[in-house]
């Protein structure tokens, strides 16, 4: 409890949401579909999307975990984003 009030003082402001933001989360969560398309091994396993050609055979569980992968990169993205002032 004691750093609290230090750690808060480095924490990042956040950008408000407008579609520029939306679009950077997008391309975050495709790039890492492509990603995981391309990097995970038993992409199939489980149940299977409504679409599965359009996602590369992947189930639900290799879906998910793009997306959460996707979600973290696009989280660094805003930031840094914003940081610099391009959000």
């Amino acid at each position: 409890m004691l750093y609290l009030p230090s750690l808060l003082a480095v924490t990042p402001s956040t950008v408000a949401w407008s579609p520029k933001v939306g679009l950077v989360m997008i391309i975050c969560n495709v790039i890492a579909i492509a990603i995981g398309n391309y990097g995970i091994k038993h992409k199939n396993v489980g149940l299977g999307l409504p679409s599965p050609e359009f996602f590369g055979g992947m189930g639900h569980g290799a879906m998910l975990a793009c997306t959460s992968l996707g979600h973290v990169i696009g989280i660094g993205a805003i930031l840094g984003l914003s940081t610099i002032g391009v959000l």
